[in-house]
C-alpha cells in the first residue's frame, strides 16, 4: 500500500497499527492536501456525487427497486438531495453530515412530505431524528451498487473523498488497505441493507450510537 501523503510504501495491519505513516507522520489514508476547492465541492463537480452522474445512477437504482418514477418531484429530488455538500470541508464529519438540509429546504417548497423525503435520504440523520429513512435513502444508497466499480473509484480517487471514506469514520466501515477492498465490503453491506429496508419500516440496522456520533 502507498501513503497518500508522501507516496512511500507502507505495510498495514488493521489490527495493530494506528494508521500513521512512519515516513511522513501523517495519516496514510488522509486525502492529499488540496485547499483550493473543498472536498464536498470536489465531490459534486468531479467526484462520486457529481451533479449529472449521481442523479442518473440514483434514478437507475430507484427504477430497479421501485419501478419507473412518474412524479416529477421524485426526479427533482434525485438532482438536489446532495447539493448541501457544496462548500463542505469533509463528507462524514460535523459539517458534511448536515448536507441533507439544503436539498430538504428546496424540496420543502412543495410541502413537509417532500422536505422529509429529502432530509431522510441520510439513514444516520433519520435515525437521530427518530424518523424512518425515505425511499430516496434506499435509491441513494443503492446507487453505489449501480456505478461500475472502476468508475466509482475513479471519481472517488479524483476528488480525494475515498481516503476519508476508508478511514472508517463513526463505525461505518473498518480499516481497509485498498480502495477496492473497501468498495467490496461497502457494496455487500448496501445490498443487504437495501434488501431489508426498501419497503420501509424502522431501521434496525443503523444504531443509535452511530447516529449520535454523526454530530
Amino acid at each position: 500500500m502507498v501513503c497518500t501523503s508522501c507516496g512511500g510504501n507502507i505495510i498495514s495491519s488493521c489490527a495493530t497499527d494506528d494508521g500513521t505513516c512512519e515516513q511522513c507522520g501523517r495519516d496514510y489514508f488522509a486525502a492529499p492536501r488540496r485547499t483550493f476547492i473543498s472536498l464536498g465541492t470536489r465531490s459534486l463537480l468531479f467526484g462520486v456525487h457529481q451533479i449529472f452522474l449521481h442523479p442518473f445512477f440514483v434514478a437507475l437504482a430507484w427504477i430497479k427497486l421501485y419501478g419507473f418514477p412518474f412524479h416529477p418531484l421524485i426526479w427533482l429530488s434525485f438532482v438536489v438531495h446532495d447539493w448541501g455538500y457544496w462548500g463542505k470541508t469533509e463528507m462524514d464529519g460535523p459539517s458534511g453530515d448536515l448536507h441533507p438540509y439544503v436539498g430538504a429546504r428546496i424540496m420543502g417548497v412543495f410541502g413537509r412530505k417532500w422536505y422529509l423525503f429529502a432530509l431522510c435520504h441520510s439513514r444516520f440523520l433519520a435515525k437521530q431524528l427518530n424518523l424512518e429513512p425515505s425511499r430516496l435513502c434506499m435509491a441513494d444508497k443503492y446507487a453505489f451498487c449501480m456505478y461500475p466499480m472502476w468508475l466509482y473509484l475513479l471519481l472517488a480517487r479524483t476528488s480525494g473523498e475515498v481516503w476519508e471514506y476508508m478511514q472508517g469514520k463513526n463505525g461505518r466501515t473498518q480499516c481497509w488497505t485498498s480502495p477496492s477492498a473497501w468498495h467490496k465490503e461497502v457494496f455487500e453491506f448496501i445490498e443487504n441493507y437495501v434488501a431489508q429496508m426498501k419497503h420501509g419500516g424502522p431501521d434496525t440496522i443503523t444504531t443509535i450510537s452511530e447516529a449520535r456520533n454523526q454530530k
